[in-house]
């Protein structure tokens, strides 16, 4: 069975490849992997996907199979499974999800006892276990099972938590798209709890309208009804949670780059664990020199907000993200979290009495084309002639950058280019785009 790990776990189809017997699969090896290293139990949560419920069962068979312990917490957002994970102790956590995806996929993501994503190290040993026999602990040794239902509460109360207590949302409209997926529930509840008058869209999943036409990957519906209902945000998450866009109340959107931005010019200590901010390569070029001029130092991960968690804990720093929107609070969370995200924003420019277009006329944006291209092979980034034709477009002296490379998440290639004006990215894109239509 050939299973392995991504960008973001492992995700694909769910009729060819994230199938009930990849899943028992992926539990028994995972739960090999984890009880070597000293991890008793398992925290499996999902979205709202129609083959959750399916994939849910023969995952925990396969870690009941290992002897792992099975606690099911249900629909919770990604980010909500780290953070039991962490807290609960000594356990490890799963996540059921194809996060942006639409309902055809799923996928496994995972967490080690401190709510991060699992190194590459044992991403390997379980790709290992996967492809060998599934041989069951004594029947003496079989793990248990049962459900958490305590799980959204303790999510709940945790987002909260992070909102100083003299910080009220009692005057804000808060327009919120769940993406009909795993933060229909619990998102919501966290800001009428703070005091907000709540908007909800996207919260009616039926297992097959996850992220259609909804969510972060589909933000015109999110300020069209900010406008409409005259809100002073929007917030829109995709389907697991861990990614958020924000509207203001112009429905002007803000992408994970501004609200990098906005948490870092917010930020009055820029020394220590505060003195770097990192980005991924898909940043766009004006955000670094943005977040430079501010003071801060500003370094580039490879996109994935594993990626950045990993080049935040290298450096020691405490606040990094994606243009998409998965943004990390390293001092509050251990992955991206679009409810804390957003509680974070927000907060900020309301101790700063500022609207959003107040601190984003600090920095501007260099235009920035992105397209992607559906591909039966990836492998075609490696293309002489494609790569030829990068090569001569970076020549050009009015381009910034060009990034063309295989999605880790989906059967895509992603191109992205900077140009001192948008009309010159949007043709070098089209070339790209064409030779990639011609060789698929």
């Amino acid at each position: 069975m050939s299973l392995k790990f991504g960008t973001d776990g492992i995700r694909g189809p769910v009729e060819s490849l994230i199938t009930p017997e990849a899943c028992l699969k992926i539990g028994y090896a995972t739960g090999r992997v984890m009880k070597e290293l000293g991890w008793e139990t398992v925290v499996i949560g999902k979205d709202t996907r129609i083959s959750g419920y399916m994939l849910e069962s023969a995952l925990q068979a396969g870690f009941i199979s290992s002897g792992v312990n099975v606690q099911l917490a249900g629909p919770l957002p990604t980010p909500g499974v780290a953070y039991l994970t962490k807290t609960l102790r000594n356990k490890f956590g799963v996540v059921i999800s194809a996060s942006h995806n639409d309902f055809l996929d799923n996928g496994i993501k995972i967490f080690n006892d401190n709510g991060e994503k699992i190194s590459r190290d044992i991403e390997r040993r379980i790709e290992k276990y996967i492809k060998s026999k599934i041989i069951p602990v004594e029947t003496s040794k079989i793990g248990k099972a049962y459900r958490f239902d305590e799980s959204g509460p303790r999510y709940i109360e945790f987002c909260k938590s992070i909102v100083p207590s003299n910080i009220s949302f009692s005057s804000l409209r808060i327009v919120i798209d769940c993406a009909n997926g795993a933060c229909y529930k619990v998102s919501p509840k966290v800001f009428e709890e703070l005091g907000a008058e709540v908007i909800i869209i996207g919260n009616e999943p039926d297992g097959y309208n996850i992220n259609k036409g909804c969510g972060s990957t589909n933000p015109d519906l999110i300020r069209t009804n900010v406008v409409k209902h005259r809100a002073d945000y929007g917030i829109s998450l995709d389907g697991d949670g861990d990614r958020v866009i924000i509207a203001d109340q112009r429905g002007e959107l803000l992408d994970g780059d501004d609200l990098l931005y906005i948490l870092a010019f917010s930020n009055p200590n820029r020394t220590g664990p505060w003195s770097g901010v990192v980005g991924t390569k898909m940043s766009n070029l004006g955000l670094e020199e943005g977040i430079k001029k501010l003071g801060y130092k500003f370094v580039r991960a490879d996109v994935g907000d594993k990626h950045v968690s990993e080049a935040l804990l290298k450096h020691g720093w405490m606040l990094g993200g994606e243009t998409s929107g998965h943004i990390i609070c390293k001092d509050l969370v251990s992955t991206g979290d679009g409810t804390i995200a957003a509680l974070k924003v927000i907060s900020s420019l309301l101790i700063l009495d500022k609207k959003p277009s107040d601190v984003l006329s600090n920095y501007t944006k260099i235009p920035q084309i992105n397209k992607n291209i559906n591909v039966k092979n990836k492998d075609i980034v490696n293309d002489k002639e494609l790569k030829s034709l990068i090569k001569s477009i970076e020549s050009d002296i009015t381009v910034g950058r060009v990034l063309v490379r295989p999605s880790g998440t989906e059967s895509k290639i992603r191109i992205m280019i900077e140009a001192q004006e948008e009309r010159v990215a949007e043709k070098f894109s089209e070339d790209i785009l064409k030779i990639i239509e011609s060789k698929s």
